[in-house]
C-alpha cells in the first residue's frame, strides 16, 4: 500500500489509549466480528430495502403506469446510490486498512478526505443528470410514463447530494466498527420514509412525486444527525477536520481504488437494469417493467441480509490486510460463504411460499390487479437468484477489503454484463421464453457469476498468504 511522505515522517499515533469498542472488536476474533458486525447491519439494510417495498405499494394504488415510471427513474437513480456505496465503501476499506497499521493520523486524514471528494462528485453529477434526464429517459424507453418518470426523477436526482453524503459518512462509521450508530441512522431515514410517503403521496396530494420527497426529506433528516455525529459531538474514532483539510493524492487513491470501481460497479447493474427494461419492452411490453422493477424491490429486501454481511466483511479483511494477518481474510471469506449460505436458503424457501401474498401487496389496486401472478411468477423464480449471491458478494467484499476494487469491478461486470445480459437472451428471444427467458437469465447468470468471484477470491488469498504475487490490478 502506497504511504505519504509526510505520514511516514511523523510517528504514527498508538491507538491503544484510544480504541473505541467497534475499532477493538474488528481488530480481534474475525468470526466474532462478523457475527457482531453483521447484525446491526442486517437490521438496518431490511429497513432500508422494505421502505423500497412499502414505497412501491403506495405508488402501486396510483397504477401501473406509475409503478413503470419509477422504474424507468430507477437506473439513473442507482447511479446516485451506486456512487453513495462505492464511495461509503472505498471509505470504510482505506480507514479499516489504516487502522490495521495502527496508524491514526491516516485514519483521520482519509475519513475527511471521503467526505470531501464525495460533496465534490456528487454536485457535478447532479447537474449533469438534471440536464440530461428526459433523454435518457426517453432512451431507456419511458414513452406514454414520460411525464410521470420526470415528476419523479427530478426530485430524485435534485436532492440526490444528501444520498452521497450519508453514504459517504456510513462508509466512516462502519470502518471504525461502529455499526450500530449506522443501523440508527438507517432505520430512522427508513422509518420516516414509510410514514411520509401516503401522507405526501395521497394526502397532500402529491402522487408520485410525493413518493421522491419522502426519499429526499427522510435523507435530509439522517444527514442532519450524521453531521451533528460528526462535526459537533465529534465521539467517533475518526476525526473530520474541514478546516486542516490538504489534499493528499496517496490518501485520495486508496479511497477511490475502491470507492470508484464500486461505484462503477452500480452503474453497471443500473446499465444491467437499462438493458433489461428495453429487452422485456421488446419482448412482452412494458407491464413486464413494472413486473421487474416492483418484483425487484422484493429481491432487494431478500438480499439485505446477504448485502448487510459483505460490509461488515470489507472492514473486517480491510483490518487484517492492514496488521498484515493474511490468515484471517482466507477465514472470514470461507466463513462469511457459509453464513450467506444459510441466510440464503432461508429466503429461498421463504420467498417462494409466499410470493402470491406478497405480491397482492403490490396490486391491490384495480388498475394494477392484473400483474398479480406475474409478479408471483417472477419471485417464485428470483428465489433461486438468492442461493448463488453468497459466493459473489462475500468475494467482492473481500475484493474490496484488500484495496482490490478493480478486481471487484471485473468480475460484477463478468456476471451482470456477460452472463446475465447474455443469459437473458438467449432465453427471451432465442428460445422464445418471453419475459420468463429474462428471469431464468438473471439467475443463471447469477449462478456463473457466483463461482467465477469464489474462485478468483480463493486464488487472490492464497497467494497473498503464500508470499506470491498477487494479481497485477489496483
Amino acid at each position: 500500500m502506497e504511504r505519504n511522505e509526510s505520514l511516514q515522517s511523523t510517528p504514527n499515533i498508538s491507538m491503544e489509549d484510544e480504541k473505541t469498542e467497534g475499532v477493538s472488536t474488528i481488530l480481534g476474533d474475525p468470526k466474532k466480528a462478523l457475527i457482531k458486525l453483521s447484525g446491526p447491519m442486517i437490521i438496518a439494510m431490511i429497513l432500508m430495502s422494505l421502505y423500497n417495498i412499502v414505497n412501491a405499494i403506495w405508488v402501486a394504488g396510483l397504477g401501473g403506469d406509475a409503478l413503470a415510471a419509477v422504474g424507468f427513474v430507477t437506473p439513473v437513480f442507482m447511479i446516485f446510490m451506486g456512487l453513495s456505496n462505492g464511495l461509503g465503501a472505498g471509505a470504510a476499506s482505506a480507514i479499516s486498512r489504516y487502522i490495521g497499521e495502527d496508524n491514526k493520523k491516516s485514519v483521520n486524514n482519509a475519513a475527511t478526505h471521503s467526505v470531501v471528494i464525495t460533496m465534490g462528485i456528487s454536485f457535478i453529477l447532479s447537474v449533469v443528470l438534471l440536464v440530461f434526464l428526459k433523454p435518457l429517459l426517453i432512451l431507456f424507453g419511458a414513452g406514454n410514463t414520460l411525464d410521470l418518470a420526470m415528476e419523479y426523477g427530478q426530485v430524485i436526482i435534485g436532492g440526490s447530494i444528501l444520498s452521497l453524503f450519508v453514504g459517504a459518512s456510513y462508509g466512516i462509521l462502519r470502518a471504525e466498527g461502529d455499526v450500530k450508530r449506522t443501523m440508527h441512522a438507517m432505520v430512522i431515514s427508513s422509518v420516516v420514509n414509510m410514514i411520509l410517503d401516503p401522507i405526501l403521496i395521497y394526502w397532500a396530494g402529491w402522487g408520485i412525486s410525493g413518493a421522491a420527497w419522502g426519499t429526499i426529506i427522510s435523507t435530509a433528516l439522517v444527514a442532519i444527525i450524521l453531521l451533528y455525529w460528526l462535526f459537533i459531538k465529534k465521539d467517533t474514532y475518526a476525526t473530520i477536520s474541514l478546516k486542516d483539510f490538504k489534499p493528499d493524492l496517496n490518501v485520495t487513491k486508496n479511497i477511490l481504488s475502491v470507492g470508484l470501481p464500486a461505484s462503477v460497479e452500480y452503474v453497471v447493474m443500473s446499465i444491467l437494469a437499462i438493458i433489461l427494461n428495453i429487452l422485456l419492452v421488446a419482448v412482452a411490453g412494458t407491464d413486464a417493467v413494472a413486473v421487474y422493477n416492483t418484483g425487484w424491490r422484493v429481491v432487494m429486501i431478500a438480499m439485505a441480509p446477504i448485502i448487510g454481511v459483505g460490509l461488515s466483511v470489507v472492514t473486517i479483511v480491510g483490518a487484517s490486510y492492514g496488521a498484515k494477518k493474511y490468515g484471517n481474510i482466507s477465514m472470514i471469506h470461507n466463513y462469511s460463504v457459509k453464513v450467506g449460505l444459510i441466510v440464503a436458503s432461508i429466503i429461498c424457501v421463504l420467498i417462494y411460499i409466499f410470493a402470491p401474498y406478497i405480491a397482492m401487496l403490490f396490486t391491490y389496486s384495480s388498475t394494477s390487479s392484473y400483474l398479480e401472478p406475474s409478479i408471483a411468477s417472477f419471485l417464485q423464480v428470483m428465489c433461486l437468484f438468492f442461493i448463488f449471491l453468497p459466493l459473489g458478494i462475500m468475494s467482492s467484499s473481500s475484493f474490496q477489503g484488500v484495496g482490490k476494487g478493480t478486481i471487484s469491478l471485473i468480475l460484477t461486470v463478468l456476471r451482470e454484463v456477460v452472463f446475465v445480459i447474455l443469459s437473458a437472451y438467449i432465453f427471451a428471444v432465442i428460445l422464445g421464453w418471453g419475459e420468463n427467458g429474462v428471469w431464468w437469465g438473471i439467475v443463471i447468470g447469477g449462478l456463473l457469476g457466483g463461482l467465477v468471484a469464489y474462485g478468483a477470491a480463493r486464488i487472490y488469498i492464497r497467494r497473498l498468504q503464500g508470499n506470491e504475487p498477487p494479481f497485477n490490478l489496483s
